[in-house]
């Protein structure tokens, strides 16, 4: 729980997200394409040593930077890492919906939602 309370603390912030991978674009090594605009927190540091992820929910155009409300944390049982849901807009989703709009991604990692 120690991992987890490092993502959790994010829930209901508003951050700043760069997006690197745009809706509409297709994975570099796995092929599949974002539904959904996809990017990370600069200067943060999640499990992977990487920036931590987040999934923007609600936006349907490609963005590049935005500011996020974060709603949501996947915990990931069968990786490193976890991943943070956002908005924009302050639109409410259910852990059912968030599971649906990040299924592309998380359908290959045992995943549970935290709101």
């Amino acid at each position: 729980m120690i991992i987890m309370e490092h993502y959790l603390k994010y829930i209901d912030t508003i951050q700043t997200v760069i997006v690197d991978r745009p809706l509409g674009s297709v994975h570099p090594k796995w092929g599949y394409v974002y539904p959904l605009n996809y990017g990370y927190i600069p200067q943060t540091c999640a499990g992977d040593g990487e920036a931590i992820d987040v999934y923007i929910l609600g936006v349907f155009e490609p963005m590049k930077i935005c500011n996020v409300r974060i709603i949501a944390v996947i915990e990931r049982m069968d990786d490193v890492e976890a991943k943070l849901v956002a908005t924009i807009d302050h639109k409410k989703y259910t852990k059912e919906q968030i599971e649906v709009l990040v299924e592309f991604q998380e359908r290959f990692f045992e995943t549970t939602v935290y709101m």
